[in-house]
Order: C-alpha cells, then sequence, then structure tokens
C-alpha cells in the first residue's frame, strides 16, 4: 500500500486545548499537499479554515468532546454551528453515562438528533472503548446503526488507550451495512496504519501520519 493511499484515509488531526492558529494552518498546509481525507481541528478554528482552505480540504470537528455528556440540546446547537460555519464532518462523543447506566435507546434518540442536524454532512460517533465492556461496545454498534451515523469511531485519544484490532473486528461483525469505521488513538507507525485500512477501516484518526509515512515514529492521537 502506497503512502498515497494511507494519505487518503487519514483525518489529519489536531485538538490539543492549546492549540494555535499557527499550528491549525500547518495542519492544512500538511492537508492539502498529502490529499488527506479531512482535517479535524477544534471548533473555535472552524470558521476561518473553512474560510481560507474550504475549497482545498474537507473540515471535521468535534461536539461534546471530549467527554461527552454534554445534553443532547447543546450538542445539537454545537453541530448546527460548526456546519454553519464551514464543517463537513462532525466527530461526536456519546454519553457515556447513559452507556453505564444502560440507557440505549436514549444514547440511540441524541445520535439521531445529531444526524438530522448535520444533514448531508458526515457524523461519526466517538464510543471511548477503553472505558467499555465488549457487551456495550456491541450495543452501541446497534445505537450508531439504528440511529443512522455513517462512522463509528474507536477513541478521542484523551483515554486510557486507543483503537485495537479486537475492537475494529468487533465493530465489522456489528455495525449495519452502511456504517463505516474510524479508528484513532495509539495510532503510531506505517504498519498500524496498513494494518487498520487492511482490516476495514475507512479513516485513521491521527496527529502524526506526516511523521509516520516520513519515517519517524509518531505520537499516536
Amino acid at each position: 500500500m502506497d503512502n498515497k493511499t494511507i494519505f487518503s484515509h487519514v483525518d489529519h488531526t489536531l485538538l490539543a486545548p492549546t492549540a494555535t492558529w499557527s499550528q491549525i494552518q500547518t495542519l492544512c498546509d500538511e492537508a492539502i499537499t498529502y490529499g488527506v481525507a479531512s482535517v479535524c481541528i477544534p471548533p473555535s478554528y472552524v470558521n476561518r479554515t473553512a474560510n481560507q482552505h474550504g475549497d482545498n480540504l474537507t473540515v471535521c470537528t468535534v461536539v461534546g468532546f471530549p467527554l461527552g455528556y454534554a445534553k443532547t440540546e447543546a450538542k445539537v446547537r454545537e453541530t448546527e454551528l460548526a456546519i454553519h460555519e464551514g464543517a463537513k464532518e462532525i466527530d461526536m462523543v456519546v454519553n457515556q453515562g447513559d452507556v453505564k447506566n444502560g440507557d440505549f435507546s436514549l444514547v440511540t434518540a441524541e445520535i439521531t438528533a445529531l444526524k438530522q442536524a448535520c444533514g448531508d454532512n458526515i457524523l461519526k460517533v466517538i464510543i471511548e472503548t477503553c472505558n467499555l465492556t465488549d457487551d456495550e461496545k456491541i450495543k452501541l454498534c446497534h445505537c450508531i446503526t439504528e440511529g443512522g451515523a455513517d462512522y463509528i469511531k474507536t477513541s478521542t485519544g484523551f483515554g486510557s488507550a486507543g483503537a485495537t484490532p479486537e475492537d475494529i473486528a468487533l465493530f465489522k461483525a456489528h455495525i449495519g451495512p452502511k456504517v463505516k469505521i474510524k479508528a484513532a488513538g495509539g495510532i503510531r507507525t506505517r504498519e498500524d496504519m496498513v494494518r487498520y485500512i487492511e482490516q476495514g477501516c475507512d479513516r485513521l484518526g491521527t496527529s502524526s501520519a506526516v511523521k509516520i509515512l516520513s519515517g519517524v515514529t509518531g505520537t499516536g492521537y
């Protein structure tokens, strides 16, 4: 698998709370140079990024990030504002309290509401696998399918662990046919990237793609 193919699956990511506009601009310049799938950036930078680079790249941002426990109404408003300002893809975090309470109908309803707010734009659902049992992961596969989201995503990158091949295999066995997979967190080598793509991941979330594919070990995200 050549680097161009790998880059085409990458959501080139910078979500550090201290990220500066200069760093976001560098991220965007790299994204355009290497032909990544999107840039995933903090909501506060969506408008400027879309205005400056929207014709040349796809802007992705996060909602309810990184903990997921904001009220659904707040997440919907975040989504609407991000779309209005130029985001084409939204990575939302599920309410993990609802998951732990077994309130999966609430999770599905929230996903449905955010997908409605997204319209034709892409919605990815972050479930933070490191905090979940396999049974909870399976139930969330069903919630995401029923809620009409476009992707299931492993991790925020702010949890205790990230993507694993075992979780990707579990997703593949339980998501609906229209749901795609995004692996994020702990992607540190070219071999990791190739493995996840070959395993069936359509997207990879990483801040280190350029370093990794230049032969330098990445830090993951």
